[in-house]
């Protein structure tokens, strides 16, 4: 049994990854502010013994003794990171900084959850993690951006200057049951309209493209690499190589879900990406590992999740009424 800490470990992909360790017979230590994690994504665990919630903010020192980190804590849709840009940089960069600090007191490995954002609007594609990117430093995305971008030199140094154990992940567009239907990221927002036949919102043309990988998938690949060999410093691409436009994404949405949602053009945001599309020859080549769950099989139980949550908001509506 290891004793793992999680950082961000109420949110989507850190309470997704708790249930999966703590099955493998793991001691789970989940901190959360939670500012955009939910007690409710972890409450089948609280009770469980190997299992510990610390309500933290990363921002501020720890100090627990552990043997493997997992640094997952900070806003990861637009509409969360935006919303306070200054706290999450912080987030992204002194969360990191405290989190490596706790790894070489204790000689932890430590796995940094970074993100294709760090591409910007890329020249390139697919993006291979030595594509240097194509970001905008003074942008409305640049908090998470830049952000993220730091916490990566800072797990690479620490690894040159003190042997630190880390691993580095390049999280694309993951999905799946458990994400915040407010969060405004596109799968959850198409989902949620075309459930409720509410308009579907596409950016610009919705001719950009991204990459989705559903969460399982995912929580495979992070797993993956935290396991793998100390040789393995450099960041690793862990998302889903086939690529659909925002138009094909609604299309599917629209199939799956027997919707009568209409399609509605939105103002393209500043910086949005036109291509997201991950190069992962190398996770497959390290860690043996490429995605299984097609899209639509994903949306289908990404679609049953959310029509069970709007379910349970209209009786919980209908009992206070």
């Amino acid at each position: 049994m290891k004793t793992i800490l999680i950082t961000g470990g109420a949110g989507f992909l850190g309470s997704t990854l708790s249930k999966r360790l703590i099955s493998e017979g793991h001691k789970v230590i989940c901190v959360d502010n939670l500012s955009t994690g939910f007690i409710k994504n972890i409450q089948n665990l609280i009770d469980n013994p190997n299992f510990e919630f610390i309500l933290h903010d990363v921002v501020t020192p720890l100090d627990i003794e552990v043997d493997e980190i997992y640094n997952l804590a900070c806003p990861a849709s637009p509409d969360k990171y935006q919303a306070d840009p200054i706290k999450t940089m912080k987030t992204s960069v002194f969360g990191a900084l405290n989190m490596l600090e706790l790894a070489k007191k204790y000689d932890a490995k430590i796995l940094q959850a970074s993100t294709s954002e760090v591409y910007g609007d890329p020249k390139v594609s697919p993006q291979p993690e030595n594509y240097f990117g194509n970001v905008n430093i003074n942008g409305i995305r640049s908090c998470y951006d830049e952000g993220k971008r730091c916490a990566e030199t800072l797990f690479s140094d620490y690894n040159r200057q003190f042997s630190t154990k880390i691993k580095i992940m390049r999280i694309f567009n993951t999905y799946g049951p458990g994400m915040d239907m407010h969060d405004g990221r596109v799968v959850s927002n198409f989902i949620v309209q075309a459930l409720q036949n509410d308009p579907i919102t596409i950016y610009g043309q919705g001719s950009q493209t991204r990459s989705f990988c559903y969460v399982n998938d995912n929580i495979e690949g992070m797993m993956r690499l935290m396991n793998s060999g100390d040789h393995l410093t450099s960041p690793v691409n862990i998302g889903n190589p086939v690529e659909f436009t925002m138009l094909e994404l609604a299309e599917i949405i629209l199939k799956l879900t027997g919707s009568k949602s209409q399609l509605i053009h939105m103002d393209l945001p500043q910086d949005d990406p036109m291509q997201r599309k991950p190069n992962i020859s190398l996770a497959k080549q390290e860690l043996s590992w490429e995605p299984k769950i097609s899209l639509e099989n994903g949306l289908l139980e990404t679609i049953n999740y959310f029509e069970n949550v709007l379910s349970q908001n209209v009786m919980a509506n209908q009992r206070v009424g």
